[in-house]
């Protein structure tokens, strides 16, 4: 049996990669090999590996990496803490291929790690950009470290092979957070307000707002602009999920439970609300605000509205349920009422995919280990 290593750091790339574990876990010519790091060992996150272990899956190994700082030296320290470790655990675990998703600083060590010993990587989610966050650097340095890629849209297909990787190991798939909304069972509103204990008795946003990492010292201005305009829109309650581990997410969470704390019956927050309730939530949602992917990959497949702030997220391919605006209060109040004041429920076009994702990875995976890998590319010439 092949194994087959997934590496998790953050509670949203566990949910978008589930279901491509659970088909490498059911392959009979597969072992599973799941590695949990990052915010999913950190109480201050919520401890979210647990929410793999009750899923059913068994976590291979934990790797502690995370430190309690979130300045650009803690997190470079973090870095070079992931680097090293991930050595020593695949020196152990000896996998025969790497899964990892996206663009955060663990999965870069990770991926580091694994090139360095000759481990073959495949990646989801190349070629994207996000202009607004170091993330971008990384995203496109993992692609030069990975050995499979499998893209989210056509285009984001044409930058990978740009970037000098052969055509013949580079796959449009889709997006892979489609498929459990397609998949997935989930709550009705009733159910959900039993699930979260908040009453959404009105019409309510979700609202993730992270780090702009690539400026300095905005998150406080810009979040603070945020809740003010939020403050002035009638009737309109919040489900908040807490900023992730990047440099100044500290100073965002703190905010959030301050404003939670003084606004009880009008806003809940959460470390972690799980997939299911996530994505219940974002079903009946009037509107998406923040910054996080979320809103441009998964909320138009409900024809959900998202209003999408500043530039973290700039350079994605956009459906036209997404709004943009600068992270200004009155910018960000008109844009979230033009939102909600727009219906999309029935003529979204999401340039994403169907959501039949998992499946063609997994095909292209086998094909691949039922073979000889050499780990000597060729820059690919256009």
């Amino acid at each position: 049996m092949k194994k087959v290593c997934i590496i998790t750091g953050t509670r949203a790339e566990y949910g978008l990669l589930k279901p491509l574990i659970i088909k490498v876990e059911k392959d009979e010519d597969l072992e599973l090999q799941l590695i949990a790091t990052g915010m999913h060992l950190s109480p201050e996150f919520g401890l979210t590996y647990k929410e793999i272990e009750e899923d059913g899956f068994s976590v291979h190994e934990k790797i502690e990496i995370l430190l309690s700082s979130d300045s650009s030296i803690g997190i470079s320290k973090s870095m070079g803490l992931a680097m090293v470790s991930f050595a020593e655990c695949f020196g152990r675990i000896k996998p025969d291929l790497v899964i990892i998703l996206g663009d955060r600083f663990e999965i870069f060590s990770a991926v580091s790690a694994a090139s360095v010993m000759q481990i073959p990587v495949a990646h989801l989610h190349g070629g994207e950009t996000t202009e607004g966050a170091f993330d971008e650097a990384f995203r496109h340095s993992i692609t030069k470290m990975s050995f499979l890629h499998f893209t989210s849209t056509e285009e984001y297909r044409n930058r990978v092979i740009q970037l000098g990787e052969d055509p013949s190991r580079v796959f449009n798939v889709g997006a892979i957070g489609i498929e459990s909304i397609k998949t997935l069972n989930l709550l009705s509103r009733k159910e959900l307000e039993e699930r979260i204990g908040f009453q959404l008795d009105s019409k309510y946003a979700l609202v993730t707002f992270h780090p702009v990492t690539l400026e300095s010292n905005t998150s406080q201005s810009q979040f603070k602009s945020l809740l003010s305009a939020i403050d002035r829109t009638k009737n309109l309650k919040v489900i908040f999920t807490k900023a992730n581990s990047d440099t100044d997410g500290r100073i965002i969470n703190q905010m959030i439970d301050d404003y939670v704390k003084n606004n009880r019956n009008k806003a809940i927050a959460f470390k972690s609300m799980g997939q299911l309730r996530y994505l219940s939530a974002m079903k009946y949602a009037a509107a998406i605000i923040g910054n996080s992917s979320s809103g441009i990959l998964e909320a138009p497949s409900f024809g959900v509205p998202t209003v999408n702030i500043g530039d973290r997220q700039k350079g994605r391919i956009q459906a036209d349920s997404v709004y943009n605006c600068e992270p200004i209060e009155e910018n960000i109040y008109n844009t979230i009422n033009r939102a909600i004041r727009n219906s999309f429920k029935d003529n979204i076009n999401t340039p994403y995919g169907d959501g039949s994702v998992s499946r063609k990875i997994l095909k292209n995976i086998k094909e691949l280990l039922n073979g000889p890998i050499s780990m000597k590319k060729s820059f690919y010439d256009l």
